[in-house]
């Protein structure tokens, strides 16, 4: 499991360059590639790893039964409420961007599910990667803003000023109706034997596989309806009000859903936009890191000891990520900083967490907020 610690850092340091970096707009070169990398893409691994998690609190190959698989329910339920609170008060300080409250939502709604088996789970997960961007866009559509404001009058959770349930569910930042994908794909993931050398062969190909074509069928429907847009406008009469005009420009098919209509934005696979090619990439992607980060350690023992402050970053991910917010005032939010250009404070934020981790790893067992988030869950080994 030492891998899956390797894989949470790259998650968390991938989130110090979406959150502190500088935008897509400031950079160029390798820097501009490793914002395209990263963006989207390691929230996304987080989660999944989020899902993998789960699964080592209910039983790894079988479900825990009988008094333990109550006290690892009744564990993942407290986790739960800790997470939402925790993130619902880092939200009203630091934006919607911050994804513990989401965590919290996603532990309750996975709960139902610990008892099933990886097909059963890849099934529902690869269901949600499909349905939920459709049934997501469908209802967004229906909430108009009075009844948005009138759910929101009711919601406890917007009145404390954080996410209320309607944006954590459908409207947020991390909606949880196609989000809820990464985290059964990652308790899929942590159903199998992931130690066996022939699953962890196969999961290798069928990561990339689904990267690829997520994201290959998206680009070339892109094109494709690129196409159409271009022979659209020579078409068109000159001075014709036909509604579409500077269509043949358009690049891209989140700008041609301005002229075809929203509906073709489903087929759209850009960071951050929930739509199905989007969700299936980039659980592709957790797939591959996961995979070949465990792979790697196994087979290069020198790596594994090279990487160890890397991977003590991995062992206290939930203290890494509040970290950066809490240190970081001035950090950018969702987008980045449009008018920062330097790399510094991600240099900096990514060394500063692995020496702390590797220095409070040789004293402790646990990281700062991992040793009180389990401290919360002790009682639930007096449930019987």
């Amino acid at each position: 499991m030492i891998g899956v610690d390797l894989a949470r850092a790259l998650a968390v340091f991938g989130m110090y360059v979406v959150h502190l970096g500088p935008s897509a707009d400031n950079t160029d070169g390798v820097g501009a590639w490793v914002r395209t990398a990263v963006e989207g893409r390691s929230s996304a691994l987080f989660a999944t790893l989020a899902g993998f998690s789960l699964m080592l609190i209910a039983g790894r190959l079988e479900p825990k039964t009988g008094v333990t698989g109550r006290q690892a329910k009744a564990r993942i339920a407290i986790r739960a409420v800790v997470l939402l609170v925790l993130g619902t008060v880092m939200i009203t300080f630091y934006g919607d961007v911050v994804i513990l409250a989401s965590y919290g939502l996603f532990f309750l709604l996975a709960m139902p599910l610990l008892r099933l088996n990886a097909k059963a789970l890849a099934i529902i997960a690869a269901g949600i990667a499909v349905v939920g961007p459709l049934l997501a866009f469908g209802l967004k559509s229906l909430i108009t803003e009075p009844a948005r404001a009138a759910i929101k009058a009711y919601d406890s959770l917007a009145q404390l000023g954080g996410a209320g349930l309607l944006d954590l569910l459908l409207t947020g930042f991390y909606p949880a109706i196609p989000w809820m994908a990464f985290i059964v794909a990652g308790m899929a993931l942590g159903r199998l034997d992931v130690s066996s050398g022939a699953v962890r062969k196969r999961l290798a190909v069928f990561g990339p596989a689904l990267a690829v074509f997520a994201y290959g069928t998206s680009w070339l429907l892109s094109l494709l309806f690129e196409g159409v847009a271009a022979a659209g406008e020579m078409q068109r009469p000159t001075g014709a009000g036909s509604g579409m005009k500077d269509i043949g420009s358009v690049g891209d098919m989140k700008q041609l859903s301005g002229q075809f209509g929203s509906a073709w934005s489903l087929l759209t696979s850009g960071p951050h936009s929930g739509m199905p090619f989007d969700i299936i990439g980039c659980v592709g992607v957790a797939i591959t890191v996961i995979v070949l980060a465990m792979m790697a350690l196994d087979r290069l023992p020198l790596l594994r000891r090279l990487a160890a402050p890397v991977i003590a970053v991995g062992t206290m991910s939930l203290t890494a990520y509040v970290g950066h917010f809490v240190l970081s005032p001035s950090m950018a939010m969702s987008k980045g900083n449009e008018s920062q250009s330097s790399w510094a404070p991600v240099l900096v934020f990514i060394l500063g967490a692995v020496v702390f981790a590797w220095i409070w790893s040789r004293f402790f067992r646990r990281g700062p907020l991992e040793y009180l988030l389990n401290l919360a869950t002790k009682p639930a080994k007096y449930l019987r």
